[in-house]
């Protein structure tokens, strides 16, 4: 596994992590034996970096990774907080943020977390010193090594890059959601912040595994969050309406080498964008962990085919989506 080097995050993190969103909630149901054996396949294949929240499961995300990590050295978590609670920047301060992290670290079993992200909050928070202060007061407090942002939109992340001591910045890319090419990631790599890839497989649906006729649980958020009902309709299939995501996945199926599936071609196609620190596919179970982590070991992407995702994107993807996030 590849150890890519993070200047603010003053350690290195394996290009492909996993992410836990599937073992805590909103995938359906993944019982413990299976998640935390997913932890371990990850583990295995070479995963250092592990993201979390403490809303995954109202903390059992956070848990199951703490008990996990507790039998592991070498592990760098990541957690994320402020979606406890209603979304107004007035929430946001720094009664909250010590409650906040003093529940992740118990549920982690850490004194200092290695990383915690502002988990999407409302977009004024970004531009808030006061925020930014009070999560610099929890680092000089040793309750936090380093924090950094998840955002939903480009706008957001450049705001945040701007702070000197932000460490990472967590966003949606993947082959059908390519604005953060344009201006995040140079700006990022200029900073020297980490770039942390989420909904790499756009929920999904990358894999290539879904039809028409698919159909997903009640308590899957692919069900309850097509249009936006409770978060960010970009959370759920990368934003895309979901019979255009299929017929693009159809034209990018064809650019797969022999012997990957177009979920590895996906995230190799990732791995190559310059700036990337880490992607953080999920696993609901061991195959799907070892599967994703063994993209990493693929020779990039050739040029012809990089265009052609480009080419799809431009003609199916971009009229929808860009200039939403």
């Amino acid at each position: 596994m590849e150890i890519r080097q993070v200047k603010r995050l003053g350690t290195g993190v394996s290009a492909i992590g996993l992410g836990c969103w599937q073992l805590g909630a909103d995938w359906g149901e993944v019982g413990e034996h299976d998640a935390l054996a997913v932890l371990e396949t990850a583990a295995g294949a070479g995963v250092t970096f592990f993201d979390t929240a403490d809303v995954y499961g109202d903390g059992r995300s956070e848990q199951l990774v703490g008990r996990f990590r507790a039998h592991h050295d070498g592990v760098f978590v990541a957690t994320k907080m402020g979606r406890r609670v209603e979304q107004v920047p007035e929430n946001y301060t720094a009664a909250h943020f010590a409650e906040w992290t003093d529940r992740s670290r118990r549920n982690l079993g850490m004194d200092t977390l290695d990383l915690v992200q502002l988990h999407c909050p409302p977009t004024p928070v970004y531009a808030s010193d006061e925020v930014f202060d009070a999560l610099d007061d929890l680092v000089s407090r040793g309750r936090i090594a380093r924090y950094g942002v998840s955002v939903e939109t480009c706008e957001e992340a450049l705001t945040a890059l701007a702070r000197p001591n932000v460490a990472s910045v967590q966003i949606i890319l993947n082959c059908l959601r390519l604005k953060p090419l344009e201006r995040v990631l140079p700006a990022a790599a200029e900073a020297g912040a980490a770039i942390i890839v989420r909904v790499p497989l756009a929920s999904g649906l990358l894999s290539g595994k879904y039809t028409k006729d698919t159909t997903f649980a009640a308590d899957d958020h692919r069900n309850f969050n097509r249009h936006g009902e409770a978060f960010d309709v970009g959370e759920t299939f990368a934003g895309v309406p979901y019979e255009v995501g299929l017929e693009a996945v159809e034209r990018l199926r064809g650019l797969v080498p022999a012997g990957q599936t177009l979920a590895q071609f996906a995230l190799r196609w990732i791995l190559d964008q310059p700036g990337v620190s880490t992607v953080i596919p999920g696993a609901r179970n061991p195959a799907q962990a070892g599967a994703n982590t063994s993209a990493a070991a693929l020779p990039p992407v050739d040029g012809e085919a990089a265009e052609a995702v480009r080419a799809v994107y431009d003609e199916l993807i971009r009229p929808l989506v860009h200039d939403r996030w």
